[in-house]
């Protein structure tokens, strides 16, 4: 199951989680999304299987997965937003602005994490990735609410690195550069 599969890092890695066998369920709220995977030109006879569902991630959606394919073996988090450009100076960051992105960066990364996380640990396997952003291995130039939520996502992997890895489920993030959608 993949978040925010339809725009570029997500949506390429659903087609190459396709390409390569997998079923792979896009969870996205954004209402094009049909229209924003139609690009992927799957073989006739797909050796994957791509079902979108346009909705925010809910334990619901993992029980669509583990229903329509019997398990769920990767939970690829990577819905996210960048926030008001304005935010690059504290004093010109907004606090509702803050509030969105910290309810889409981190608290969706979070429930995607507990609720695959509660059909892993029965299955005492599974992947939990999570895209954060290489500004948490340096210091840059992106909005402070960006750079907050990034970062609180790298403690929550590694909070859930200890806690599930003793239960054969995996977790880690990926930390790309700055990537135009």
């Amino acid at each position: 199951m993949l978040t925010g599969g339809a725009s570029d890092i997500d949506a390429f890695a659903a087609k190459l989680f396709a390409q390569n066998g997998a079923k792979v369920i896009i969870a996205d709220v954004q209402s094009d999304l049909h229209r924003r995977t139609d690009h992927f030109h799957l073989p006739p006879r797909p050796i994957g299987h791509l079902r979108q569902v346009q909705r925010r991630i809910q334990d619901r959606r993992v029980d669509t997965a583990v229903s329509a394919h019997g398990k769920l073996d990767i939970m690829f988090s990577n819905a996210g937003i960048m926030g008001q450009l304005a935010g690059m100076q504290i004093a010109t960051t907004d606090s509702q602005d803050l509030a969105k992105v910290l309810e889409v960066n981190v608290r969706g990364a979070f429930h995607c994490a507990k609720h695959a996380a509660c059909v892993m640990i029965g299955g005492k396997k599974g992947v939990i990735i999570f895209t954060t952003s290489n500004i948490t291995t340096t210091f840059g130039n992106a909005p402070h609410a960006y750079t907050t939520s990034k970062h609180v996502v790298v403690g929550l992997m590694k909070n859930l690195t200890v806690e599930l890895g003793g239960y054969g489920v995996w977790v880690n993030s990926i930390s790309p550069n700055g990537v135009p959608t």
